[in-house]
C-alpha cells in the first residue's frame, strides 16, 4: 500500500482526491471492499459460465438465468441507499452495519455454491441425487452472492462520499471503482491460473478461498473507517419516506431521461458477459486459462477508460459526452468479436474485448460521475442506489436474455459450428443496435449539458 501511495496522483487515477484528513492509504483500505465486490463478479460473469457451460454442460440459458440471478437484488439497492441515508443505531453507526450484513450474506452463498453447481451438473455422487435440488441450490447461492454484494458496494460507496469533503466526493467514487477493476483483473488471472488443470475439486477450493477472503477484505476495509456518533440527539417526529425522497430525486432535470440511457448503454455493454468466455471455448477453442484471462482484458480495458476519463472530466469535461463517447467505441469494439469467428483470429477476438471494456469505462464514468454533480444534498446514498439499481437491473436483464437467444438462434440453425456461432454473433449484434438507441436518447443530454457550460 506504501508503495501505490508513492506513485503518486499523476499515475494512479483519482489519488488526488485525498486530503490531509483522508489520506491516500485510508481510501485505499477503505477500497478493498470493491475489491472484494470484483471477486465475486469475476466468479460470475467469467469463470463460473465457461464452467458450466463447457466443463459442466450446463445449458447456456440455464446459466444466463442462474447468473442473472444476483441482479434480482439490484432494483433494492436505491431502497437500501436510502436507508443508510437515515439509519439510526444505538453503536453510532449508519453505514457499517448494513455493509457488515452484506459481506455476511455474500460469504454464504459463496459457502454454498461450488456444491449446488456440482448436484446441479450432476458430477460424481450428485448424480443420485433429485434434479430439483441442484437448481434450487444453485439459485439460493447466486440470490445470496447477489443481495450481499449489492448491499456492500451500495453501502460502501456512500461510505466513502460521507468520508471525502463535497468536493472531493465524484473523485472518490471514481476511485473506489478504479479499484474494483483492480480487484477483477487480479481476481482473473488468479482464478485463470489456479483452474489452469479443472477438476471439480479445485472449484471447490476457488470458490470458498473467495469465500474467506470476501470476510477478510471487508473486515480489514471498514476498521475504523466510520466514527460512531453517540451524541445525534432525539430523532425527529417525522422524516421522508422513501416515496417522497424518491419524488424530491426524481424531478426535474431530465432523471428519468438520464436513469434510461444508463439501462440501455449497460444492457449494451453487459449482454455478452455470460458468453465471451464460452464463445471463446467452443468457437476458437481456447482453454480454461485463456479465456478467463479474457475477463482481466475487459478489466484492463476498462481501467483505462476510467484513466482517461478522470483526466478529461477532471478538467470540466462534459459527463454525458464522455458517456456517449464510450458507446461510439462499443460498435467497432462488438464488429471486431464478430469478425474474430470467420477469422480463427484470438487476437482480433481479445482486441475487440479490450476495447468493450475502454468504452463500457468510458460510459461507466461518464454516467456516474453525472449521477454524482446532480445528485441532490443529503441523498447521497440514494442517488448511488439509483444508479447502481438501474445499472444492475439493465444488466441482468442483458445477461439472461444473452444466453436465451443465443441458444435459442444455435437450435433453429444446424448444430455444427456455424450454427453455434451464429447464436454468439445475433447477441453481439443485438448489442450494437442498443449502442445505437443509447447514443440517440443521450443526445438531448449533452444539448442541454451543453447550453449551461
Amino acid at each position: 500500500m506504501r508503495a501505490w501511495v508513492g506513485m503518486g496522483s499523476r499515475f494512479l487515477p483519482f489519488a488526488d482526491a485525498a486530503t490531509p484528513d483522508l489520506p491516500l492509504s485510508r481510501l485505499l483500505r477503505l477500497s478493498l471492499f470493491q475489491v472484494s465486490v470484483g471477486m465475486a463478479l469475476v466468479l460470475l460473469i467469467g469463470t463460473l459460465n465457461r464452467v458450466m457451460i463447457v466443463e459442466l454442460g450446463v445449458p447456456a440459458s440455464l446459466v444466463g438465468i442462474m447468473i442473472s440471478l444476483p441482479l434480482l437484488f439490484a432494483p433494492f439497492r436505491a431502497l437500501i441507499g436510502f436507508r443508510s441515508d437515515n439509519h439510526r443505531s444505538e453503536l453510532g453507526w449508519k453505514r457499517v452495519p448494513f455493509i457488515y450484513r452484506g459481506a455476511m450474506v455474500q460469504f454464504g452463498g459463496l459457502a454454498i455454491m461450488p456444491f449446488a453447481l456440482l448436484v446441479l451438473a450432476h458430477q460424481g455422487n450428485a448424480a443420485t441425487a433429485p434434479g430439483w435440488v441442484g437448481d434450487v441450490g444453485a439459485a439460493l447461492a447466486f440470490l445470496l452472492v447477489g443481495a450481499g454484494l449489492h448491499t456492500v458496494q451500495t453501502v460502501g460507496l456512500a461510505l466513502a462520499t460521507d468520508l471525502a469533503p463535497t468536493e472531493s466526493q465524484p473523485k472518490v467514487v471514481g476511485l473506489m471503482y478504479v479499484m474494483l477493476l483492480f480487484g477483477m483483473i487480479a481476481s482473473a488471472l488468479i482464478f485463470g491460473w489456479v483452474l489452469a488443470d479443472f477438476t471439480p475439486g479445485r472449484l471447490v477450493q476457488v470458490i470458498q478461498g473467495a469465500a474467506v477472503l470476501t470476510i477478510v477484505l471487508n473486515g480489514v476495509a471498514l476498521w475504523k473507517q466510520e466514527g460512531r456518533n453517540r451524541s445525534a440527539g432525539p430523532q425527529p417526529q417525522r422524516q421522508p419516506n422513501f416515496r417522497e425522497s424518491w419524488a424530491s430525486f426524481t424531478h426535474g432535470g431530465q432523471v428519468v431521461r438520464r436513469l434510461v440511457a444508463v439501462g440501455l448503454g449497460t444492457m449494451a455493454f453487459s449482454m455478452e458477459d455470460v458468453l465471451l468466455e464460452p464463445y471463446g471455448g467452443q468457437i476458437l477453442h481456447l482453454t480454461v486459462g485463456d479465456t478467463t484471462k479474457l475477463t482481466a482484458t475487459l478489466a484492463v480495458g476498462g481501467l483505462f477508460g476510467f484513466g482517461l476519463a478522470s483526466r478529461v472530466l477532471s478538467r470540466g469535461f462534459d459527463p454525458f459526452r464522455m458517456a456517449n463517447y464510450g458507446a461510439l467505441i462499443g460498435i467497432p469494439a462488438f464488429l471486431a468479436v464478430i469478425a474474430a469467428a470467420p477469422a480463427s483470429s484470438a487476437l482480433l477476438f481479445g482486441t475487440g474485448t479490450l476495447l468493450i471494456g475502454f468504452g463500457a469505462g468510458l460510459f461507466g464514468h461518464g454516467t456516474l460521475t453525472a449521477t454524482m454533480n446532480l445528485a441532490p444534498r443529503h441523498q447521497t446514498g440514494l442517488a448511488l442506489g439509483a444508479w447502481g439499481a438501474v445499472q444492475a437491473s439493465a444488466a441482468g436483464l442483458a445477461i439472461a436474455l444473452g444466453g436465451i437467444i443465443r441458444d435459442a438462434v444455435a437450435a433453429l440453425l444446424a448444430q455444427g459450428g456455424s450454427g453455434a456461432a451464429m447464436g454468439y454473433d445475433c447477441v453481439y449484434g443485438i448489442e450494437i443496435v442498443l449502442l445505437f438507441a443509447t447514443l440517440i436518447t443521450m443526445l438531448p443530454l449533452i444539448r442541454r449539458d451543453a447550453a449551461y457550460a
